[in-house]
């Protein structure tokens, strides 16, 4: 309040110096009066761009420089808050018979994680196709994940890209629109040296909460320890979603630095055996409740080898093929492909009914039957 009564004095006294309406106008008694600008009331060292916007605390207190009362805001997430998550769904964007996103299948899906105890959601990641979104679409649906669910989740943004200028201004956008964490792969296609890899994550880095991912089966190229060693010296790296393998896992682990297994049939043994805090995962769109068993419920090999089989199942062809077919099958979303992504075969569709009667329906998402669905009920789009 000390700020905005301030402000108001100081306009009051900037305005007097002009002439008011149906008043005469005396030069000769203003013409000695310096003019000054009027305060503002502002925020010191306050800059772009806006990290993660989860406010936690909106107290009062009182500062020695200031004669009264000034207001202390925004306690942001932090990296350490990003690194107790275990269960971390990737999740998957719906679409309507136009291509455009579903909001609504897309709500209920993320609900439904919620409900059966995800911890975070990968907005926008591989799973969530958003290397088929705009950045317009990309960053709205960070912000609509963060304005309908963020009190709930962690919201995670894939905000990474092949290029440094695009994942800077990317996850400035991000975390402008509250994100409380940002997920950056290695430049891909294009690659660089691993002096370029440091570089790329430096420029990222200090934006905001970190995970960082390393996927080489799609990008071409393994981001070393040596690399991850390096930049986690930064306070805001909250750790790797590893899809190497174990070994590397408990590389890292034994080092202090915090792991996401990125396979999920790896992820238990991950887990219980080589110290992963969890999983970032694509089966927990389907079965949450059991993924989550699975990273809490202490080793469980019994359940592991029951999941398996889905597992494998949903990564015969590349993710997220397997994942948009099976939600489609279940009724959860629309059975609707944007290109060049298309359903899996009948004959595997069939395998997956057989898959849901193994496991028990009621473990997984949805409420409806399981269904084979026929050819012509999907939906190809190519211009969205």
């Amino acid at each position: 309040m000390a700020i905005l009564k301030c402000h108001g004095a100081c306009l009051r006294e900037f305005t007097s110096q002009f002439p008011r309406p149906g008043r005469p106008d005396n030069y000769k008694s203003r013409r000695n009066v310096k003019w000054r600008s009027p305060q503002a009331a502002v925020l010191p060292n306050f800059h772009l761009p806006m990290r993660s916007l989860e406010v936690k605390k909106l107290c009062f207190v009182r500062i020695t420089a200031v004669d009264d009362f000034a207001w202390l805001l925004l306690c942001r997430t932090s990296a350490e808050d990003i690194k107790a998550l275990r269960l971390i769904t990737a999740i998957k964007t719906p679409y309507l018979p136009d291509g455009r996103f579903d909001l609504e299948a897309y709500d209920d899906l993320v609900n439904m994680q919620i409900e059966n105890g995800a911890e975070g959601v990968i907005v926008g990641g591989t799973t969530g196709e958003g290397q088929l979104m705009s950045w317009d679409e990309h960053i709205m649906l960070i912000g609509h994940t963060v304005n309908c669910f963020g009190g709930s989740v962690k919201v995670i943004g894939n905000t990474g890209s092949n290029s440094t200028r695009e994942a800077i201004h990317a996850t400035e956008q991000g975390f402008a629109v509250g994100m409380h964490a940002a997920l950056h792969i290695n430049p891909y296609y294009g690659k660089t040296s691993l002096e370029g890899l440091v570089s790329h994550f430096d420029s990222v880095l200090p934006m905001g909460p970190t995970i960082i991912y390393n996927v080489p089966s799609r990008t071409g190229q393994d981001i070393p320890p040596r690399v991850v060693n390096t930049v986690a010296q930064s306070p805001n790296l909250a750790g790797i979603k590893e899809c190497v393998g174990n070994d590397r896992v408990e590389q890292y682990t034994g080092n202090g630095i915090v792991v996401w297994s990125g396979n999920d049939d790896q992820c238990h043994d991950a887990r219980w055996g080589h110290g992963a805090t969890g999983v970032i995962s694509v089966t927990s769109n389907l079965i949450p409740g059991l993924m989550r068993e699975l990273m809490f419920g202490g080793k469980n090999p019994s359940l592991n080898g029951k999941l398996l089989p889905l597992m494998e199942w949903l990564f015969q062809e590349p993710n997220p093929i397997g994942l948009n077919t099976a939600l489609a099958q279940l009724g959860v979303v629309r059975p609707v492909f944007r290109l060049p992504y298309v359903p899996l075969p009948l004959a595997k569709r069939v395998e997956f009914v057989n898959l849901v009667k193994e496991i028990g329906r009621e473990n997984f998402v949805g409420e409806k039957d399981v269904k084979v669905l026929d050819d012509d009920d999907f939906v190809l789009v190519g211009r969205y």
